[in-house]
């Protein structure tokens, strides 16, 4: 990609190689997901995991929606 600006490299990239995007893989409507948590209770889609063709044509999953959900925490008796 050709990025042309009269405003330096280092200004348009300043903090670009500190992001570090952390990402999740959830569940949600019966289709498994990752996500990037934004707040306590709400993340952006990042990517479906599905074989499903129509799961992809459903607006409410697109990638880049903001959605609402509750982290539960799995734990496993020994």
């Amino acid at each position: 990609m050709i990025h042309y600006s009269v405003v330096p490299m280092d200004v348009i990239f300043e903090g670009a190689d500190t992001y570090e995007p952390k990402f999740m893989e959830i569940e949600q409507g019966g289709i498994k997901m990752q996500i990037e948590p934004i707040s306590g209770f709400q993340a952006r889609i990042v990517r479906l995991y599905s074989c499903n063709p129509q799961d992809y044509l459903k607006e409410q999953y697109a990638p880049g929606t903001i959605i609402s959900f509750s982290p539960i925490v799995e734990t496993s008796l020994i």
